[in-house]
């Protein structure tokens, strides 16, 4: 199976690299700048499952795109979707599969609508990796792990092919028969982690130790969940068991979005927040507008406004 991973940054070149060690066929596509670095030093990753330095990697350019892939392995950022699609459009064929690995649903449409929903599968992973200023990938935790299905459910030949390769690979991985289920349940779970953090700027367990923290969190949460189930989807015993030990127990725990806030980056506010108020309002009752959750994603958004005018004011902006 060839496999094309899109990008080699903090979560396409982990698994992809991953993937590469154990044998398989990965080529990743990138653009010049990261394709020499590539050359000059290999492809790095820091882990706590194990270091890794990839000679030799095969890297392609957007242009230089032959032939179809069977598999393209999609773990942009969300506002970088549009422009990622045009890059890999090129090595998408009759029988290409495409797994993207970004949080939310919006990604599925808008993939959907490009190359046709028997193309597209669903899918997440769990990981919590970076790159330094080295370029390396670091794994920031000791959790690596995918989860990928047809979006219709049920475990295709397709899926267990797939399943066949992520085997073994460095990583864990399965094959969902209901990975719908399973997306909305990380993001409810992300959103509302997202929600919590970036709105009080404080780890989990900063946030608990607040008169009003668990509060907060049980609020943001409640609505994310409301919005899940208006779409169908209810969150299992499981997702209770797993949000209390990971939300309302004392932890260092923060989201990926609070680091971009802190670091003065771009968010994905809108597609991890946004959306899921969006998809609140079409299936059900609106949210209020002081609702917990939108509170947050308000909180976001003026970052975002602030962020944009302070860029104008700068010189030369």
């Amino acid at each position: 199976m060839r496999i094309l991973v899109v990008g080699a940054g903090a979560v396409g070149g982990y698994f992809g690299g991953r993937l590469a060690a154990a044998g398989r066929d990965v080529t990743f596509l990138v653009r010049d700048k990261r394709a020499q670095a590539l050359r000059e030093s290999g492809l790095v990753i820091r882990s706590p499952r194990g270091d890794l330095t990839l000679r030799d990697v095969h890297t392609v350019l957007s242009d230089t795109i032959a032939a179809p892939y069977d598999l393209v392995l999609l773990s942009c950022k969300a506002y970088s979707l549009d422009d990622a699609i045009a890059s890999f459009a090129p090595a998408v064929g009759p029988s290409t599969a495409i797994l993207p690995l970004l949080n939310g649903m919006r990604h599925l449409d808008v993939l959907k609508a490009r190359f046709g929903e028997d193309k597209v599968l669903g899918g997440l992973c769990m990981i919590a990796s970076t790159l330094n200023a080295g370029g390396e990938i670091v794994h920031l935790n000791d959790t690596h792990g995918m989860v990928f299905g047809e979006l219709h459910g049920g475990m295709s030949p397709r899926a267990q092919a797939i399943g066949l390769v992520m085997e073994d690979a460095g990583f864990e991985s399965s094959a969902s028969p209901q990975i719908v289920q399973r997306m909305w349940e990380k993001w409810t779970f992300l959103a509302t982690l997202a929600a919590s953090t970036c709105l009080m700027r404080a780890a989990v367990g900063d946030i608990l130790a607040t008169p009003d923290g668990r509060a907060v969190i049980e609020g943001i949460l409640a609505d994310c969940r409301e919005v899940a189930a208006h779409n169908g989807h209810q969150m299992p015993p499981e997702f209770d068991a797993r949000a209390n030990q990971m939300l309302l127990q004392p932890s260092p725990l923060t989201a990926s979005m609070l680091r971009d806030v802190e670091n003065g980056s771009r968010t994905e506010a809108d597609h991890i927040l946004g959306d899921l108020i969006a998809r609140g309002a079409h299936a059900g009752p609106a949210l209020p507008p002081l609702s917990p959750l939108r509170i947050a994603y308000s909180h976001l958004k003026a970052y975002e406004a602030r962020q944009v005018r302070q860029a104008r004011q700068a010189p030369g902006g």
